[in-house]
């Protein structure tokens, strides 16, 4: 073997052995890069499993298919303050706790009835305290009125962003909803007959 071919071989295994770590994440799981907020591959991996509990996969794709899950945590890294996202965290914990001191088990282990319980549980453990944020005219901030509380910070910041991630989705824009062009069709020929007199 000459010396040239050596040299492009360990350079070849060399460059592997680095790029080799950052395919192996846990269980593929791990969706996103994030700057502000540090979460492990199984908290983006709960995280993904609320978005796929919101919007379960049905004959319409959920939000894993839809790949909601990334934007979810994107949202919540580049666009919530400091003080929202340490709510944020502290709800995350708090999640992941009530869930063991339930089911004595992870969510990612629960069933889709169990885990739609759970959800459904802090949602309306937040209506019955008056903790759930009114429907103001645009879009809510609806963690932002639940400072107080990290459980329900988590599970409306969550909420919020799978829903929002959703319906500005490809999909649903362009499967769900009626999509024309502003000012609309042109038509030509169109009976008289059918026009509606005011």
């Amino acid at each position: 073997m000459d010396r040239r071919t050596v040299i492009k071989n360990l350079a070849l295994v060399l460059g592997g052995a680095v790029l080799l770590p950052s395919c192996l994440h846990h269980d593929g799981t791990s969706y996103v890069q994030l700057k502000h907020i540090n979460l492990s591959s199984d908290q983006q991996s709960l995280i993904a499993d609320i978005c796929e509990t919101i919007i379960p996969k049905t004959n319409t794709p959920g939000a894993k298919d839809l790949n909601l899950p990334p934007f979810v945590l994107k949202m919540i890294d580049d666009c919530y303050n400091k003080k929202d996202q340490e709510a944020f965290l502290a709800g995350l914990n708090k999640f992941t706790d009530l869930v063991k001191s339930k089911y004595s088990s992870t969510f990612a282990d629960l069933s889709a009835k169990d885990r739609e319980a759970v959800l459904t549980g802090i949602e309306n453990s937040a209506k019955t305290t008056a903790a759930a944020p009114k429907t103001p005219a645009r879009r809510p901030k609806p963690q932002k009125n639940l400072a107080s509380d990290p459980l329900m910070a988590f599970y409306w910041g969550v909420k919020q962003q799978t829903i929002f991630a959703y319906t500005t989705s490809q999909y649903f824009m362009t499967k769900q909803i009626f999509y024309d062009m502003v000012p609309g069709r042109y038509i030509v020929h169109y009976p008289v007959s059918k026009l509606k007199h005011v």
